[in-house]
């Protein structure tokens, strides 16, 4: 350092970078000012600047057209762009407004620090578009680094990763290529300090922030940045700018086109690396690269596909058990008592059953439902109670997992010491807006806008009484579907009698079948139909309600959004769960809807058939019709975005101006996501005792589902700002309740939907063949009724040459005193029945607490991690503040000498000058 050769070249070299940020700045302002203001800024320049400015703009305005329609940099090559906001010129009468809005904003965003080079309209493909490129030089960085409490390496972590799992070798195929999986070696971190720059690994001032942290730095700035003074109220932030279409975008660059690397000068481009590796189809077989994710969406994004990659791993075990006890269902099919009594032409065949609806149909007889019979033995077999108990377990196993999961994310990411991001406690511009008070801020001790709780509650009641009619218009149109399936089952059984044609078809498809499908399907179209209205109309009830931060927008919206999905998707379902047969009453007495309508009934072998077919209809095509939408949505309206956008296709067609052509991810982007994946979640688990492909079916489409996720942002949507979270937010308390209402749910659908408690007491208390316990079951379980009994109303037209009819339930016979009412049978039943519900709630639960209280929220191992990286990062900065310590007493010193030494020889010359 003491070399002054060396030191001449250091003071050349920041002399012609000075020159050059002078010239640079000089352009810069030549294409975005005044040229009063231009010929100004160039005039204060010294000789050789104005002269290099010169050169650099003939250079530039030569290669102009020669630049890589990739580029990411500023005209000079140099300067990186990290954000970019664009407008359209306005000819309403708030066009002026706006210009002034835009001028001072620009303004203010020059005094922060940061770099604006303006894009003409000339330039642009559509002729009508500016873009304002920003770019954060390195001064602004480390500062506002600091302010975020971004974290930075200090050092390479001396902490090897963990080992390999045993059979690991087996998961090669699956496995992505280290540089990949790990494209940065792992390090000791701190918070970045501006003072203590020589702390941190800084090889390369251009690459040493990540683009995120880049882009999330210039957003923090763009948030806060004020534009002008309107009404007596300060007006700040780019959001506010956006909503009053100012600016009609702002967004960060994404590295480069997605289809092939990027040429030098560009960085790595990222974006490229993510689609070979994670957004192609052909790769759905592979883990994800959830650090590269991370580090180039942000924490907040790379969270939610670490979730669902979860959450996909562990259904694959939900999934090979509930296909080993669908195989056992098949292979049981054939030999099940209860299905040969049903289609044997002795005992099935002999038995009449009473008409299911009034007048129009006829009395049939049992066997004609042998398909459907064998076809409910597929689910409602001895498996389905180990079933439902084993996901009771696996749920609670995949929460506790999860939070580990979660805890060890916290520590590869850094963040443990996380606080919530301050974008999201901001205040919102409409709260702002409609705010006529202000109140003192504790914490800040500001005066901060305030709205009195009596100004709110006008809209509270709106939006209460507004999700309370949309949730009773779902329950009037599942009454509606009911009312369909009563008046259409009728016709179906008379048409099938009387048409000879289709006599072979009705042994596969009996009228019960024929209007379970079609009315599963029609509820399945009125339940998109009512959820795209209503995600319309939740988000504005939200916006009524005036929220105050971000925050609290999100979570009043979820709140709503969820209660909604949940009647929506789930009523049907638990209709015919629970309630579907439970209250048909008894021929002669049977309970009818509106006084028209005969109850429904459940098939011979029960509701549970039934219910898989709906359960079926709806997941399968709700997780179709999204993945669909999620693909061809974004797809259609990029195309017709560049198809009106191609007005000049011989000029530049910049990475800027592909960016913007882009659909915008926004930012509830994440939060129907989450929705999405809950409520599969829910389909997993409320019902799965009555579908064990439920679980197959989900693993299925979640494997598509991160492909098409990963696909859309990768090559449909523009670069969302980075973003911090260290969880999934209330998404995980949603999914702790569910967990819980899952149990319950299970344990109702086994004791009263499906045959299993039935055919138990009959087997252990009722049976009277020791060889074959089962037999004779059936009959057992249909009662009699007198023919002679049915009201008229009841009776079919035609009466056939019977004296009695069977139905199923367990009551007396006609020559019984107490004819007609439930026999001892029934209550023996019911006992069993709350007894089992009692017994699997209370071994689930206690299973559950017993593995939650077993399995630690954080991994030992995570902790001895944390523990070692905060005992070496508080060691480094010791070490780091003594080094320099010493070095400032080492300086003060040599001062000393030399000044005690300057004052020893001025005193040998004035004694000798004497």
């Amino acid at each position: 350092m003491g070399d002054p050769n060396v030191l001449e070249m250091v003071q050349e070299e920041v002399l012609e970078r000075r020159i050059n940020r002078e010239a640079d700045y000089a352009f810069e302002m030549n294409e975005s000012l005044s040229s009063r203001e231009t010929s100004f800024l160039i005039k204060e320049e010294p000789t050789p600047a104005k002269r290099y400015n010169l050169f650099l703009r003939r250079r530039l305005m030569f290669q102009k057209d020669k630049q890589s329609k990739d580029s990411i940099f500023f005209r000079d090559g140099i300067r990186q762009i990290d954000f970019v906001l664009s407008y359209v010129d306005d000819i309403k009468k708030e066009a002026e407004l706006k210009a002034d809005r835009r001028k001072e904003f620009e303004e203010n965003l020059r005094k922060t620090g940061l770099e604006l080079e303006i894009e003409d309209k000339t330039n642009s493909e559509d002729g009508r578009t500016y873009f304002v490129k920003i770019h954060a030089p390195w001064e602004v960085l480390v500062t506002y680094a600091e302010v975020l409490g971004i974290k930075m390496p200090i050092k390479e972590s001396d902490i090897p990763r963990p080992e390999k799992i045993p059979f690991s070798f087996l998961l090669g195929p699956l496995k992505l290529a280290r540089n990949v999986k790990h494209p940065h070696p792992e390090y000791f971190t701190a918070q970045f300090s501006r003072h203590r720059q020589e702390l941190f690994l800084i090889d390369d001032q251009s690459s040493f922030f990540p683009s995120s942290a880049r882009n999330r730095i210039v957003y923090y700035i763009l948030s806060r940045c004020p534009f002008g003074i309107e009404d007596g109220k300060k007006k700040f932030g780019i959001e506010r700018l956006l909503s009053s279409n100012t600016y009609s975008s702002a967004y960060p660059l994404h590295d480069g086109q997605y289809w092939r690397p990027s040429e030098p000068p560009n960085p790595v481009n990222e974006r490229y690396i993510l689609f070979q590796n994670w957004a192609r189809f052909s790769y759905f077989y592979k883990e994800q690269p959830l650090d590269l994710i991370r580090n180039y969406y942000g924490e907040k994004i790379g969270m939610y596909f670490v979730f669902l990659g979860f959450y996909t791993e562990m259904l694959f075990l939900a999934a090979v058990v509930g296909l080993a006890c669908f195989i056992y269902g098949l292979l049981s099919m054939h030999t099940t008592t209860s299905s040969s009594e049903i289609c044997d032409p002795k005992i099935g065949g002999q038995i009449i059953m009473c008409p299911l609806c009034d007048s129009t149909c006829d009395y049939w007889r049992l066997n004609s439902t042998c398909l459907a019979s064998k076809v409910s033995h597929l689910f409602d077999n001895e498996s389905t109670v180990f079933f439902a108990i084993f996901m009771g377990i696996w749920v609670t196993l995949f929460l506790e997992f999860w939070k580990q999961r979660q805890a060890r994310l916290e520590y590869e990411w850094d963040l443990v010491d996380f606080e919530e991001e301050q974008q999201q406690l901001q205040l919102r511009p409409e709260f702002e807006a409609m705010c006529k008070h202000k109140k003192m801020n504790p914490v800040t001790k500001e005066l901060e806008p305030y709205m009195p709780l009596y100004s709110r509650i006008p809209w509270y009641f709106l939006s209460g009484a507004t999700v309370t009619l949309w949730m009773s218009l779902v329950v009037a149109c599942m009454v509606a579907v009911i009312v369909y399936r009563l008046s259409v089952f009728a016709t179906f059984s008379s048409f099938m009698e009387s048409d000879a044609s289709l006599k072979h078809v009705k042994s596969f498809l009996t009228p019960q079948i024929t209007t379970s499908l079609t009315g599963s399907c029609l509820n399945f179209i009125v339940i998109l139909i009512l959820n795209f209205f209503y995600e319309k109309i939740s988000v504005w009830i939200t916006k009524m309600e005036i929220p105050r931060t971000y925050q609290e927008y999100e979570s009043s919206l979820t709140l709503k959004m969820f209660l909604f999905q949940f009647v929506n998707f789930y009523s049907s379902c638990f209709y015919v769960a629970f309630f579907k047969g439970k209250f048909v009453g008894y021929p002669g007495k049977y309970t009818y809807l509106f006084s028209v309508w005969r109850s429904e009934e459940c098939d011979p072998g029960g509701c549970l058939i039934e219910l898989t077919t709906q359960l079926t209809i709806i997941m399968t095509g709700k997780q179709i019709f999204g993945n669909v939408k999620e693909a061809i949505y974004p797809l259609v309206l990029n195309w017709w975005r560049r198809r009106k956008a191609r007005t000049n296709s011989e000029k530049l067609y910049s990475r800027w101006e592909q960016d913007h052509d882009l659909e915008t991810f926004g930012s509830l982007g994440l939060f129907y996501e989450y929705l999405e994946t809950v409520i599969q979640f829910g389909f997993v688990t409320l019902f799965v005792a009555s579908f064990p492909l439920a679980p197959l079916l989900a693993l299925l489409n979640n494997v598509i589902e991160i492909r098409v996720d990963a696909w859309k942002l990768t090559t449909q949507y523009r670069r969302p700002v980075a973003a911090k979270a260290h969880s999934i937010g209330v998404w995980q308390d949603i999914l702790y309740g569910m967990t819980v209402i899952s149990v319950a749910s299970n344990a109702f659908i086994v004791a009263f939907t499906s045959d299993i408690i039935p055919r138990l007491v009959y087997y252990y208390a009722y049976s009277t063949n020791s060889n074959e316990p089962l037999k004779g079951y059936i009959n057992n379980s249909l009662s009699i009724y007198l023919i002679d009994d049915l009201p008229n109303r009841t009776a079919p037209l035609e009466r056939g040459a019977f004296t009695t009819c069977r139905y199923r339930d367990y009551r007396y016979p006609p020559n019984h005193e107490l004819k007609y009412s439930h026999n001892m049978q029934f209550w023996h039943v019911l006992a069993a029945k709350m007894t089992f519900i009692i017994a699997m709630e209370h071994v689930v639960f206690l299973v559950k607490f017993l593995l939650a209280w077993m399995i630690p929220d954080v991994p030992k191992d995570v902790l001895e991690r944390i523990k070692r990286e905060k005992l070496m990062t508080i060691k480094i900065l010791h070490d780091f503040e003594l080094k320099k310590l010493k070095e400032n007493l080492t300086v003060s010193s040599n001062e000393l000498a030399k000044e005690v030494m300057i004052q020893e020889n001025k005193a040998q010359l004035a004694k000798s000058t004497i």
